[in-house]
């Protein structure tokens, strides 16, 4: 028997995760999750943890809250270290007592794992704060989902001033404003509704209990949304920080490698984007293949790279073979910024550099060097191009091209969170061929697609995809080419 893990996951946003729930579930070997939990979360588990989806929504329940805990107590007997992820936090309305004590009735260790519950965070990303000076000194939240039957004290929420914040009430709104009503709240109450907070499908609508049925209707807003009584409900034109970014309402799918896909998502989020990684690619070392060549590194005359895992590759396999750096005395030509920086993080100063994320921009720059006789090392990918091999060749070059990485398909534990996705980034033309096969051509016509190089693009148009070319063939063109048409889009 193991440990159990209660984690609360948050209301949507990644960044909301703590470090903790990251932390653990990393250690997790099983895990059971809600329908309601950000797209990436289960991008921090192992690859070889087992994964339960017992998602709840209004009239279907894939697994009763009874049989979630006797699979948490199975699990947990058979030696597993079990995860069950919630969206929030798991005591606020997430029945996350519930499960606690089943597990507990069996001796079970546990812990629980606090989130950050949408009561607060979400009407923070909708410009409400939950408090504030001279409106509102405190609040109460409450579940709405059984409003007209509930016990509540209906006369006592009239009568405060604090903020009211209804979760999972949507459905029962009618009866939530009806009980106000008749209980002394005036009609022209201050009342939001927010939709999927935290999240690209981020939607609100602010007015009265006397309208704000009508509204939601004309808005078509649906379940999961928070409904807010009170004053602070006000500022929310003042404050409503997170509708402003550049890239709100992009859920953009990123189809790099896990590792490769950080900075570009880092970039992304802070522009307002939700990022959805589904990596549609995985690397596999094949760096064994410069053994025959190690030993004699140092009669090298260029060697080139031609992307980050190229280099990383390259590099590590230097270290693991006790290989002194100092051994090598050629100069260094890459392909793209995010290359020579990889390359710089190394220690080595790129001497020829292709500004752009193509072959013909390093075959451009090669044209100014004498390259006959010259021994030129290109440690690349089995998948790579034979562009800039085939140049070298016709200038006398002597090349040997070796192959330390190739590129598979990547696994993917939560492909429904593509349904979610309204933009994609491709970064190469096995990036497009593995996605298609993943997810359909049909789904990822559905989607704005943008190439970040003419290959890329090249690659999806043969597959009669409609895409946008990136102006500057780059990590940083790909996002401004989106920032530019989402944009116009939008204006």
């Amino acid at each position: 028997m193991s440990k159990a893990y209660i984690i609360g996951a948050g209301p949507g946003d990644e960044g909301l995760l703590t470090l903790k729930a990251v932390k653990i579930m990393k250690e997790c070997t099983a895990v059971l999750y809600d329908r309601l939990i950000g797209n990436n979360v289960l991008s921090y588990l192992d690859d070889s943890c087992e994964v339960y989806f017992c998602g709840k929504e209004p009239g279907c329940h894939y697994k009763t809250q009874d049989e979630i805990n006797a699979m948490l107590v199975e699990l947990a007997k058979k030696g597993h270290t079990v995860g069950r992820i919630k969206g929030g936090d798991p005591y606020v309305f997430g029945r996350g007592g519930e499960e606690v004590l089943a597990l507990e009735a069996e001796n079970i260790p546990f812990e629980v794992i606090p989130g950050v519950t949408s009561a607060v965070a979400v009407m923070s990303y909708a410009g409400i704060p939950i408090t504030h000076r001279g409106l509102s000194q405190g609040f109460h939240v409450l579940t709405g989902m059984s409003a007209a039957t509930l016990n509540i004290q209906w006369e006592v929420l009239t009568k405060s001033q604090n903020t009211l914040v209804f979760l999972m009430g949507l459905e029962n709104l009618g009866d939530i404003v009806k009980n106000l009503v008749e209980n002394g709240k005036p009609k022209d109450t201050a009342c939001g509704v927010i939709m999927r907070g935290t999240t690209a499908k981020q939607k609100k609508v602010i007015g009265t209990l006397e309208n704000i049925e009508e509204l939601v209707k004309a808005n078509n807003l649906k379940s999961p949304s928070i409904i807010v009584v009170g004053k602070v409900v006000t500022l929310s034109d003042k404050l409503n920080w997170f509708e402003r970014l550049p890239l709100f309402g992009v859920n953009v799918c990123v189809t790099r490698t896990k590792k490769q896909a950080q900075t570009m998502k880092e970039k992304l989020r802070s522009l307002g984007a939700e990022v959805t990684e589904i990596p549609a690619i995985k690397i596999v070392n094949t760096s064994e293949n410069l053994n025959q060549y190690k030993d004699d590194i140092s009669s090298v005359d260029y060697i080139i790279l031609t992307s980050v895992n190229g280099v990383n590759i390259f590099f590590d396999y230097l270290k693991h073979n006790n290989i002194d750096i100092r051994k090598i005395k050629a100069e260094f030509a890459v392909i793209g910024k995010a290359t020579l920086n990889a390359l710089q993080e190394r220690g080595i100063i790129a001497n020829i550099m292709a500004d752009e994320f193509v072959a013909e921009g390093l075959v451009k720059e090669l044209k100014n060097y004498e390259l006959k006789d010259k021994k030129v090392l290109m440690p690349i990918s089995k998948n790579s191009r034979n562009l800039v091999e085939e140049f070298l060749k016709e200038e006398g070059a002597i090349v040997e091209r070796v192959h330390t990485y190739e590129t598979q398909k990547a696994d993917f534990k939560n492909i429904a969170a593509f349904d979610n996705v309204n933009t994609i980034i491709f970064t190469s033309p096995s990036t497009v061929t593995n996605l298609v096969d993943m997810v359909g051509i049909d789904k990822v016509k559905e989607k704005l697609c943008i190439a970040i190089g003419p290959i890329t693009y090249k690659a999806l148009e043969d597959k009669s995809i409609d895409a946008v070319l990136s102006g500057v063939h780059s990590e940083d063109g790909a996002i401004e080419k989106l920032k530019e048409v989402w944009s116009e889009r939008h204006e």
